[in-house]
């Protein structure tokens, strides 16, 4: 079985469809090709078989995301000349595991609500139908949700209607992250982790390319919860909490290799979210 049969990849975002039999057969054939790839494994396996169609942002995101940039550009400037602060410090979400194979999305979603709000044991099930989560997964881009003025990133729109003020924004990947967005990354999680708020990341785990703790060598379209840094490490490295952690093995056979939740080089974090991207 393809990841993508349980793992969110929406059906919404494509421009041209794969069908299953045909992305498992790019799975199986994938590694060897691109293992010898030693600058961006798996780069490009996403540049060959990605299928997301243009994404724009709103003027109003533009701006709010200007204004946040730059602050948490400040923000960064501060932490990074120190050494040995304290450890890790994290924006608290709770954990939940996904209630079926397909709602890391809606999971990811009150995991990272809860990371402002301390609430905790949120229905799934209420965020799916905000998330217009379906069984090919909650997507990235493309899909209005119900809530004023839905700018077609799902997960963005539902933060921000479910957390006044809290001034979510997407940030688009590409499949090779550069230096600069890595760096951004670093930035973006110290900002929000300062702030009480954890980050939505949306994974893309290719063969032959990094992933996630626990994850097995195939491809994975994931919604993890990103909601601390190392502040010894100026945020070289994070903390995730991910909604694969705790599921049944015979919901999702992989599973129980799977941590609630993982440290991970933010690098490595940034890599795994190209051609995707991230909700901060």
């Amino acid at each position: 079985m393809p990841a993508s049969a349980f793992l969110p990849r929406s059906a919404a975002l494509t421009t041209t469809a794969l069908t299953a039999a045909a992305l498992l057969a790019v799975t199986v054939a994938a590694p060897a090709a691109l293992a010898a790839d030693p600058v961006a494994p798996g780069a490009p396996y996403k540049a060959a078989y990605d299928t997301l169609g243009p994404q724009h942002l709103t003027p109003a995101q533009q701006r709010l995301s200007a204004a946040k940039q730059a602050q948490a550009a400040r923000t960064y400037d501060e932490v990074r000349p120190r050494t040995a602060l304290a450890g890790y410090k994290l924006s608290g979400g709770l954990h939940q595991s996904q209630k079926t194979s397909y709602w890391c999305g809606p999971a990811t979603l009150v995991i990272t609500q809860s990371a402002a709000d301390e609430v905790a044991g949120r229905s799934q099930q209420d965020a799916a139908t905000l998330l217009k989560t379906n069984s090919s997964g909650t997507a990235w881009y493309g899909v209005n949700i119900n809530v004023p003025s839905p700018t077609g990133y799902p997960m963005a729109d539902a933060l921000n209607y479910r957390l006044p003020g809290a001034g979510y924004v997407p940030k688009a990947l590409p499949y090779t992250p550069t230096a600069t967005d890595k760096t951004n990354f670093k930035q973006h999680i110290t900002h929000n982790t300062d702030h009480d708020y954890a980050i939505a990341g949306n994974a893309w785990e290719v063969p032959g390319g990094p992933h996630l703790v626990g994850h097995p060598n195939i491809e994975i379209f994931h919604w993890v919860s990103i909601d601390g840094y190392n502040t010894d490490s100026a945020a070289g490295q994070v903390n995730y909490l991910d909604p694969v952690g705790g599921v049944s093995t015979s919901v999702i056979s992989w599973a129980g290799s799977v941590p609630k939740s993982a440290r991970i080089s933010s690098d490595t974090i940034t890599t795994i979210m190209g051609g995707r991207g991230y909700v901060w």
